[in-house]
């Protein structure tokens, strides 16, 4: 039996309040008939005995209070799956906005997915290769991964996440089973317009599926945005045996829409004024990245976030950081000298690097020659940091060689054109002619025998 209720106890923004509900579930869809006749959405976001609290998709712009009829339809939100979906451009809730008509499901998936069983996990091994020399080879990217991307506001980490799904390529990999889902939440109009255009002319178009959610589209909107990326994304992945690339930015964005919703239900806020729940939430999303015993598909996830004030200790980077398996920090400094990507190497890390690197992955020499160019680097921090209290003339003959050997690494290894795709073997001889610079003696964290293979002596 259907039942339709007519009228509504109280409207907050997108929050409307009904009495006398029966039978509902949290989460659950509504649909709602307005007075004259339009039809919108809704999902239930708080349950109360017989009072339920409901989001409105759209926004609750014209409801009447008398006459608005609401609906119960017994599911929850689900997006509409096919295998069509490749090469499609959606808005944040997962509808075509491509004018190519609507997607011809062949199923239809609950947004919020399931969770992995742990036991069916598969350890990630092999490597992504993203053609960016620092990534590739300091902070490797790992199938089923999630890395996330700390960036600030104004930096160019919209041009890295287009170089990225560019150029990404899996080991093992071939274009047929490969693909990219790209979701950005709360961005304005010339940078969607920029992500699509990057992609058509560079001819990927065909393998990414994009969801964009606008800065001024509904809040609630963006909510939806990174699970119906990672519900498409799991499709693919786990009933198509495809490869799968989920990148989500900006993922403070979808806090702050967080925090919002929240606010507006009248929820007591915690640190800055989030929700106490924020890092289960994010954390539900992070978790649906990984590889899963039966399937020969995998997601993988690249988050991008903007630190406000550049500050890594804010509630989002944060938490971020502890739920993923490492980070890669671009820096402000960098940047400004006109570096790209402006990758700041040191506090970057990529945690199951080293399960996925070194012969039969990448190189022998991959794990040794990181350490080494990590060890070089820091040296360099010291070298410049005494420079600026005694002057860099009064430095020692070593620690001007770190100097030079610094500005090489910056200008040489890290920054490279946003068009240039190395090879992981380009990177690794390229890092090894740069601590070819340094006195043999200094590499104390290479094995003696890839020393006495990749070192060049007298450079």
């Amino acid at each position: 039996m259907v039942i339709d209720y007519v009228g509504v106890k109280e409207i907050n923004g997108s929050l409307v309040v009904i009495d006398g509900v029966k039978g509902v579930s949290f989460e659950e869809i509504v649909d709602i008939e307005l007075e004259d006749g339009t039809k919108r959405q809704g999902r239930v976001v708080q349950i109360e005995g017989d009072r339920i609290v409901v989001q409105v998709f759209e926004g609750s712009r014209a409801l009447s209070l008398q006459n608005t009829k609401t609906r119960l339809t017994g599911r929850p939100m689900e997006m509409p799956l096919s295998p069509e979906i490749m090469g499609r451009v959606l808005n944040g809730a997962g509808k075509p906005i491509d004018g190519l008509g609507d997607i011809f499901p062949e199923k239809r998936k609950n947004i919020n997915g399931t969770p992995i069983n742990p036991t069916s996990r598969i350890y990630p091994r092999n490597y992504i290769n993203t053609g960016i020399s620092s990534i590739d080879t300091l902070m490797t990217l790992i199938r089923g991964q999630k890395l996330p991307i700390f960036s600030g506001s104004g930096m160019k980490h919209n041009e890295l996440a287009v170089q990225i799904v560019r150029q990404a390529k899996i080991s093992g990999a071939d274009s047929s089973n490969f693909g990219v889902v790209f979701a950005a939440m709360g961005v304005q109009n010339d940078v969607a317009q920029y992500f699509k255009k990057s992609f058509e002319e560079s001819g990927v178009m065909s393998r990414v599926v994009m969801l964009l959610n606008l800065s001024n589209d509904p809040i609630i909107e963006r909510m939806l945005t990174p699970k119906c990326a990672l519900t498409v994304a799991e499709y693919l992945a786990f009933e198509l045996d495809m490869h799968i690339l989920v990148i989500m930015t900006d993922m403070t964005s979808y806090a702050e829409a967080l925090r919002e919703f929240s606010s507006s239900k009248g929820e007591i806020p915690g640190r800055k004024g989030y929700p106490g729940y924020l890092y289960s939430d994010i954390a539900s999303m992070y978790e649906r990245a990984g590889m899963i015993k039966g399937s020969k598909g995998s997601v993988t996830q690249i988050p991008i976030l903007t630190m406000p004030n550049d500050d890594i200790t804010h509630p989002v980077p944060d938490i971020t950081g502890y739920i993923t398996e490492g980070q890669i920090v671009l820096d402000r400094t960098l940047q400004s000298q006109g570096i790209y990507p402006p990758v700041n190497v040191l506090p970057s890390l990529s945690r199951l690097m080293k399960d996925g690197i070194g012969e039969g992955y990448t190189r022998e020499d991959h794990q040794g020659l990181a350490n080494q160019l990590f060890a070089s680097y820091a040296k360099v921090i010291d070298a410049r940091s005494l420079a600026s209290v005694i002057g860099e003339e009064e430095l020692s003959p070593i620690d001007k060689k770190y100097i030079e050997f610094g500005k090489q690494f910056e200008s040489m290894f890290v920054n490279q054109g946003n068009t240039e795709n190395r090879t992981i073997e380009q990177s690794l001889d390229l890092g090894w002619r740069l601590l070819s610079n340094l006195p043999k003696s200094e590499l104390d964290r290479v094995d003696d025998k890839l020393l006495d293979k990749y070192y060049v002596e007298n450079i």
